[in-house]
């Protein structure tokens, strides 16, 4: 399956409980409310989905812009 950067924020958001527009591309996701645990609910969702990020994944590139690149690169 592949995802969108509008599916991939949306999906941040909804797990963060914000709106998606409140989430600016190189927001750090960790200071926004992105803690441990819904970091590894998010991978296990996406995951599910065969999108291929991780927990290492997104301490790396804490922003939707960083996971986008990344994804982006992985999804061919």
């Amino acid at each position: 399956m592949t995802i969108t950067q509008e599916r991939l924020r949306s999906d941040i958001a909804a797990i963060i409980e914000v709106d998606p527009a409140t989430i600016g591309d190189d927001d750090n996701l960790i200071d926004s409310g992105l803690d441990s645990m819904r970091v590894m609910n998010l991978v296990m969702q996406w995951d599910e989905q065969g999108v291929p990020l991780d927990f290492a994944d997104i301490a790396e590139a804490p922003s939707v812009a960083g996971l986008w690149a990344l994804l982006e690169q992985r999804q061919g």
